[in-house]
């Protein structure tokens, strides 16, 4: 949770320098390497507000749990593929 913040913040800048670009952006020239690199900026803050989101949104978190789901399943499998195995040769 004391990390949380910091990626709120950083949506927070992000989102204004997203703001404060947009309007300076033109693409009426056609793509030109000017144009180019806005649509790569965008692009870029774009990657950054989503990845701090993925990450405030807690989607992490649900991932990991599934996959401690998994493994746990995992284990138990295997635990009892070897009982069964060392019922046989006893």
């Amino acid at each position: 949770m004391k990390k949380r913040w910091k990626h709120g913040v950083y949506v927070l800048i992000a989102l204004a320098m997203l703001l404060i670009a947009l309007p300076r952006i033109s693409l009426t020239g056609g793509l030109g390497l000017v144009n180019g690199f806005g649509i790569v900026w965008v692009l870029f803050a774009l990657m950054v507000i989503g990845a701090n989101l993925h990450f405030l949104l807690g989607v992490d978190d649900e991932k990991r749990q599934a996959l401690e789901r998994v493994r746990k399943a995992k284990l138990q499998q295997w635990q009892l593929q070897l009982d069964k195995e060392r019922g046989r040769s006893i």
